[in-house]
């Protein structure tokens, strides 16, 4: 199980060019903004459930989100405020800082890095959600599923995750943010090249 399934596999190929086809934009733009987003939105994920009461509610919230069968539904009809629900209680007020540096980064719009990330938050919670179910997971198991789909980055890379750590509690003014979110994209870049 590792989180580069959501680009490389079928699902992966799926979500790319829905999220292309939603947007306007070029496929390798979309994926630039997706490896970037991805590791922010699981590590913000994995440090939320690093308390009991933080993996009670996220694993509450993908009990909710554990059927993961159909894509194509998601991306032809996006719930938006649900995305950006999901946003908001992963990234709280770092949203505009999260969108503002992958848009720069990615070459797109804040506008359509929102549209991207509100769009991919609940294909993430509900490949989340279905990994819990398949898996029987209790609460204070949903850290594990999470340190597990991050797979070995900590581990290899362990500085770069750091970065991006950090720069999730801070409220600089967002310079530590494009450092991050540049070795985000150099940490998922390598993973999405494998086949």
């Amino acid at each position: 199980m590792d989180i580069t399934d959501l680009v490389q596999g079928s699902i992966g190929k799926e979500l790319i060019n829905g999220l292309s086809q939603q947007t306007g934009l070029e496929d390798n733009k979309v994926s630039s903004a997706v490896s970037m987003a991805l590791p922010f939105l699981l590590s913000q994920m994995n440090k939320n459930a690093s308390d009991p009461r933080g993996a009670e509610s996220l694993a509450n919230a993908l009990s909710d989100h554990k059927d993961l069968n159909n894509v194509s539904s998601i991306l032809n009809s996006p719930n938006m405020a649900e995305g950006l629900g999901i946003l908001g209680h992963v990234f709280g007020d770092k949203q505009p800082q999260v969108a503002q540096s992958i848009g720069k980064n990615a070459g797109i719009s804040s506008g359509n890095v929102m549209q991207i990330l509100a769009t991919l938050a609940p294909i993430v919670m509900g490949y989340l959600g279905k990994q819990k179910a398949q898996n029987n997971m209790s609460a204070n198991e949903v850290p594990n599923l999470l340190e597990n789909l991050l797979g070995g980055m900590k581990q290899t890379n362990h500085s770069e995750m750091s970065m991006i750590e950090r720069m999730l509690d801070q409220n600089g003014d967002g310079s530590i943010m494009d450092e991050a979110m540049d070795l985000g994209g150099k940490l998922l870049g390598g993973f999405f090249s494998k086949k």
